[in-house]
C-alpha cells in the first residue's frame, strides 16, 4: 500500500457532482453534530438530574431502528432510485429536528418527547444511511470510492469541529432549542445539492432484482465471507461497548470535570481533530488494507485507558484526540473493505447489515454503559470502551494469524 502525496488526498474532488454532494453534505453536518450535542445536554442537565441512563435510552431508541428495519433497508438501497431515497429520507429528517426544536423552544418538551423524536428519527436514518453510504460509488465510482469515503469523513468530522462548539454557544445563549432548529434548517443544504447534482454524470451501478428471499440471500452473502464476518465481528464490539462518546464524554464533563455547556462542546470539537486527521489519513491510502483495522481498534483501546485515567479536564481533551483519529481509522477501513470487496448487486444489503452492526448493538450496549456511569462513576464506563477495543484487536489479530497459517 503506497501514500499518495499532494492533490491525490483529494481526487475524488475533480468530479462535480461528489463536489456539490460534499459541500451540502458539509453544512447538514454541522446541524447533525448541533443537534447531537444539545440532545445529549438536553436530555442529561435540563430534563433529568445527570442521569446516563437516560442518555442511554435515547440512544438506544434513535440507533435501534438500524437492526430492526434490516430486513427493508438494504434492500430499499439495492432496487430503489438512490437520489429520490435520500430526498425523501434528508426532507423527513429535517422536518423531525424542527419538531423537536419548536416544542424545545415553546418549553413544552418532555423526557418522552425526546424518546419519541428519538425512534421517529432513527427509524428514518435506518433507510437513510446504507443508500446514502452506497451513493456514494455513483459519485466517483469504484476506482475513487475508498478516498470519496474517506474525504466524507473528513467533511462529516470538520463539520464536528465547528458543530458541538455552536451548539455550546447556542445552548449557552438562547437555549437548546434553536440548537434543534439549525439542525432542520441545515437539511436544505442536502436536498438542494440533490436537486443540482448531474444525474447524467452519475455512474451506473446495477440493481438488485426483485426477487422472493432478497434479504435471506444477503445473509447468505456475508456468511460465505469469512473476512466480512471478522470485520462485523469487530465492528459489533466497537459499535456496541465502544463508539458510545455521547455518554463518555458528557458523563466525563458533567460528573468528573465538573464543566458547563461550552466547556462540553468544546470536547467533541477536540475529539474532531482526530477524526479529521485519521479521514485524510485513509484518503491519502490507495485501499484499505485489513491490518488498518487491528491497528485502530488497538490504539482506540489503549486511549480509552488513558482517558479513564486522566487527572484533568486539559489531559482528558488531549486524549480524545487520538481516541478520535483512531475511531475515525477503524470505522472507515471497515466501510472502504465491505463496499470494495462486495458485488455491486449486494452492496446495499451488506451495507445495512453493517451499519445495522454498528449502530444495532447500541440499544444493548448504551444502556449498560449508561448505568455503568451512573452506579459506578464514568470512568468505569471508559473502560468497557478500552475493554472493546482491545477486545476487536484481538479479533483481528487472531483472523491474521489464522490467515497466515493457511497460506
Amino acid at each position: 500500500m503506497t501514500v499518495l502525496s499532494g492533490w491525490r488526498i483529494f481526487r475524488s474532488l475533480h468530479g462535480f457532482n461528489y463536489r456539490v454532494w460534499v459541500a451540502g453534505a458539509f453544512f447538514s453536518n454541522v446541524g447533525t453534530w448541533v443537534q447531537r450535542t444539545a440532545q445529549t445536554w438536553l436530555v442529561l442537565t435540563i430534563l433529568t438530574r445527570h442521569s446516563a441512563s437516560a442518555v442511554g435510552l435515547v440512544m438506544a431508541l434513535q440507533f435501534g431502528p438500524q437492526f430492526l428495519l434490516l430486513p427493508w433497508t438494504g434492500l430499499a438501497a439495492d432496487r430503489l432510485n438512490q437520489r429520490k431515497l435520500l430526498l425523501v429520507t434528508q426532507g423527513a429528517m429535517g422536518v423531525l429536528a424542527l419538531g423537536l426544536g419548536l416544542l424545545t423552544v415553546a418549553g413544552a418538551v418532555r423526557l418522552w418527547h425526546v424518546y419519541v423524536f428519538a425512534l421517529l428519527f432513527g427509524s428514518v436514518a435506518a433507510f437513510d444511511a446504507p443508500v446514502r453510504q452506497t451513493f456514494v460509488a455513483q459519485l466517483v465510482g469504484d476506482e475513487d470510492l475508498s478516498n470519496a469515503v474517506a474525504l466524507n469523513s473528513t467533511s462529516f468530522n470538520a463539520a464536528r469541529m465547528i458543530g458541538p462548539a455552536v451548539s455550546g454557544v447556542v445552548i449557552a445563549g438562547v437555549g437548546t432549542g434553536w440548537a434543534f432548529l439549525i439542525n432542520g434548517v441545515s437539511f436544505l443544504t442536502v436536498l438542494i445539492a440533490l436537486a443540482l447534482l448531474r444525474v447524467a454524470d452519475l455512474h451506473a451501478i446495477p440493481r438488485a432484482a426483485r426477487t422472493r428471499g432478497g434479504f435471506v440471500e444477503g445473509f447468505r452473502y456475508v456468511r460465505s465471507r469469512p473476512d466480512l464476518r471478522v470485520i462485523l465481528v469487530m465492528l459489533f464490539l466497537m459499535g456496541t461497548f465502544g463508539l458510545n462518546f455521547p455518554i463518555f464524554v458528557s458523563t466525563m464533563a458533567v460528573g468528573v470535570f465538573h464543566a458547563g455547556a461550552a466547556e462540553y462542546g468544546l470536547l467533541s470539537s477536540i475529539m474532531a481533530i482526530g477524526t479529521i486527521a485519521g479521514a485524510l489519513f485513509n484518503a491519502s491510502l490507495d485501499r484499505p488494507a485489513f491490518r488498518s483495522l487491528l491497528v485502530g481498534a488497538a490504539l482506540f483501546g489503549i486511549g480509552c485507558t488513558l482517558a479513564a485515567i486522566a487527572p484533568s479536564y486539559g489531559l482528558f481533551a488531549l486524549v480524545l484526540v487520538p481516541i478520535g483519529g483512531a475511531a475515525l481509522i477503524f470505522t472507515n477501513t471497515t466501510n472502504s473493505l465491505i463496499q470494495l470487496s462486495t458485488e455491486p448487486t449486494m452492496r446495499g444489503r451488506v451495507m445495512a447489515l453493517r451499519v445495522s452492526v454498528a449502530m444495532g448493538g447500541t440499544p444493548i450496549g448504551a444502556p449498560i454503559v449508561g448505568w455503568v456511569a451512573d452506579h459506578c462513576g464514568p470512568r468505569w464506563a471508559l473502560g468497557i470502551g478500552a475493554a472493546a477495543g482491545l477486545g476487536a484487536a484481538l479479533v483481528a489479530l487472531r483472523y491474521q494469524c489464522r490467515d497466515a497459517t493457511a497460506t
